[in-house]
């Protein structure tokens, strides 16, 4: 059964199934640590030589950060693992190998973030600030909603000229 990591501690003891993204991988010979995230968070994925194939082992090892993947294995309790569950996995596949991962642990300047920002929002304190963005939005519209009010999404307007120095179009806003 395919679940999300928030759902994990909800099927402790049963086999399941997570679609996700390598967060992070060590290894110590005969077994593997997975950190996976799925957007709803990161989950301890333990694999180890015995509980596997020998392809799907090896497979493992080429592994490289944010290539997507898909996890099969039992949830099981472990305060020790983020969350407090970690999932013994049976099983993998690889959707996809990702790219060398250009942002590392050491720090970046900005400009180098914002040329990488799609990579960058996967990071734990930028995905941070977009779900209380999200949930300030939804409290916002919700409240606005409520009592009656109406959302009206306005165009973009932009004071910068478009490419040939041509006017896209005009809009009298001063008239209003």
């Amino acid at each position: 059964m395919r679940i999300r990591i928030e759902e994990a501690a909800a099927h402790a003891g049963h086999e399941v199934e997570i679609h996700g993204w390598l967060y992070h991988r060590r290894s110590s010979g005969s077994i593997h640590f997975l950190l996976v995230r799925d957007g709803s968070g990161v989950m301890q994925c333990v694999m180890t030589k015995q509980d596997v194939p020998v392809a799907a082992f090896a497979l493992a090892d080429g592994l490289t950060q944010e290539s997507s993947i898909i996890v099969r294995g039992r949830v099981r309790e472990d305060r020790r693992a983020p969350g407090g569950h970690e999932l013994a996995v049976t099983g993998l596949d690889v959707v996809h190998l990702a790219e060398p991962y250009p942002i590392t642990p050491k720090e970046h300047g900005v400009e180098f973030l914002m040329d990488h920002r799609h990579l960058w929002l996967r990071s734990r304190r930028q995905h941070a600030v977009m779900r209380i963005r999200a949930e300030l939005i939804h409290a916002c519209t919700a409240f606005l909603d409520g009592r009656g009010f109406l959302r009206m999404d306005a165009p973009i307007l932009t004071p910068a000229s478009v490419e040939g120095t041509t006017t896209l179009f005009e809009t009298p806003y001063f008239d209003l």
